[in-house]
């Protein structure tokens, strides 16, 4: 039995606060004490549903990018309570937080990176802080995890051979997305036989939802029994304007963060993902265990996650979007059973959350 603490921005639905989720529903039992580490000083939308888990206690404290006291008092605290094992979700960002274990003693301390490349505005400041927390990354990081080969070829792309490095692709419980012939067409007052062409995502630059939107435009008066469905954290108050003045809000169902999404994506007849940047993208995961027909972008994160034979195209390709997801509307494309078979195999939770499991134990 461990003791172990994980470090999160805050709690608020998205990639990695999912992913640690469900990680813990699915092994908390084998951990003495988990601490989930709020280091931007708050909680979120998921709080509730981490305080259910066994085991598991949240703390709230902003940690400083620029102040040592934080970690000077960091060091001691994690000197107080004897941990086994520090984990940080924050890529580069991890580094003092593991200089800070290192001082305390404690032997495993993780690094998982969680996207694939930089997520900040580039300045000459913020630069040159991202280089030294990495370096300290690198230094202290016992493992170092990452659910994409291509955030380590992006971040590390001149590191020689280094048994610390390991690939851990995301894990998906296929069964919560069994749903039968359930759907929200009827609730969304979208006619049973319009076709649906969904997307999942907050809303964020790198999810790409200006390129979305004008898809949405075209196709939409090209075909008005089109319809398009987005959910995620700030996509309704942020596109619910730009949809009206398009005069496409008719065709265009927007909502913030859902908890029913394998009911929201079994109302779909396609899957649109056109993101800029990815992790490794649970929103198109989930889509494929489903079985849906889907175009996304042809990032290196896309290709690793959904393998040969895709529609894949530059995020910035409007017109070849509109062409592919006419074009399964013009042929009515149905669910791809062989596509979820291997989704889920590929993603099988228990696989993957093991892996995961191995190394915060070793």
């Amino acid at each position: 039995m461990n003791k172990i603490v994980f470090f999160v921005t805050g709690l608020d639905s998205g990639g990695i606060e999912n992913y640690l989720l469900r990680f813990l529903k699915y092994k908390a039992t084998s951990f003495l004490k988990i601490i989930v580490y709020c280091k931007g000083g708050n909680g979120g939308q998921l709080e509730n549903e981490y305080l259910k888990i066994p085991n598991v206690q949240i703390i709230k404290n902003k940690l400083s990018f620029f102040n040592p006291i934080d970690y000077i008092n960091l060091t001691k605290y994690f000197k107080q309570h004897h941990f086994d094992t520090v984990c940080d979700f924050t890529g580069n960002f991890a580094g003092p937080i593991l200089w800070s274990a290192k001082q305390a003693g404690i032997k495993n301390r993780v690094a998982f990176y969680r996207g694939s490349t930089d997520h900040f505005e580039k300045t000459f400041l913020k630069s040159q802080y991202n280089s030294f927390v990495k370096r300290l990354t690198y230094k202290y990081a016992s493992s170092i995890l990452s659910n994409s080969q291509a955030a380590f070829d992006f971040f590390y792309s001149k590191r020689r051979q280094d048994n610390r490095f390991k690939v851990i692709y995301n894990g998906v419980d296929s069964k919560q997305f069994e749903v039968g012939n359930q759907n929200l067409r009827q609730a969304l007052n979208i006619p049973n036989h319009a076709f649906v062409i969904g997307h999942t995502g907050r809303y964020n630059p790198a999810k790409n939802h200006r390129v979305i939107v004008e898809v949405a435009e075209k196709l939409i008066k090209m075909h008005n029994d089109i319809y398009f469905i987005l959910c995620g954290n700030g996509v309704k108050e942020n596109l619910k304007d730009k949809v009206k003045e398009l005069e496409i809000d008719s065709n265009v169902r927007l909502f913030e963060n859902r908890s029913d999404i394998p009911v929201f994506l079994n109302s779909m007849d396609a899957f649109f993902f056109p993101s800029i940047t990815e992790g490794q993208p649970n929103a198109l995961i989930e889509a494929m265990i489903m079985g849906l027909p889907f175009v996304a972008s042809d990032i290196e994160p896309i290709k690793e996650t959904v393998g040969k034979n895709s529609y894949l195209l530059n995020p910035n390709d409007i017109n070849g979007f509109v062409f592919i997801l006419e074009d399964f509307y013009l042929k009515n494309v149905k669910r791809n059973s062989t596509l979820r078979d291997q989704t889920i195999k590929k993603f099988d939770y228990k696989e993957r959350f093991n892996e995961l499991y191995y190394v915060l134990v070793k």
